[in-house]
């Protein structure tokens, strides 16, 4: 699906907040919060918006440790890498999972209440698996920027 100029400004302000309401995304891209109902459904439908989220302080939530991991599997074959997909959709620990290039195949950031916790989830999710090749995890001493929010670019078409 192609998206227009108003689209484009549509999402620019739901990626910064997505509990606007229609009718202020309207004022500010030009149209009725009717029509702005509209575009966004279409947008939602054709997969351009993936999800509406809040981001949630894992420290306020009881899960001050937050750690990167990188895992490199053990042979890359299509069925150990999509079982690998499930069980990282499938575990509440890891908050966000991607699939990736180089050293390692996978980019994990977890969350856990504490260091003993987190020990218990290694042994219970990677040691017990053996496509686990290695992993390194890294402590996250601070959160700086947070969020999935991505540049917008007005098409050339408009």
């Amino acid at each position: 699906m192609q998206y227009d100029r108003i689209d484009a400004g549509i999402l620019e302000l739901v990626q910064k907040n997505n509990r606007l309401t229609s009718e202020s995304i309207g004022e500010q891209v030009g149209l009725s919060a009717t029509a702005c109902q509209r575009r966004l459904k279409r947008l939602r439908s054709a997969g351009i918006i993936e999800a509406d989220v809040s981001i949630v302080s894992a420290r306020t939530v009881g899960r001050p440790i937050q750690m990167i991991v990188l895992v490199t599997l053990e042979r890359e074959r299509a069925d150990i890498i999509d079982k690998f997909k499930r069980d990282i959709k499938s575990s509440p620990e890891i908050a966000t999972g991607f699939y990736i290039t180089g050293d390692s195949d996978f980019l994990l950031y977890i969350t856990a209440r504490s260091m003993e916790d987190y020990e218990d989830f290694i042994r219970r999710f990677f040691y017990q698996n053996p496509n686990i090749k290695s992993l390194k995890t890294m402590v996250v001493v601070d959160r700086v920027k947070t969020g999935f929010a991505v540049p917008v670019e007005v098409p050339s078409h408009d």
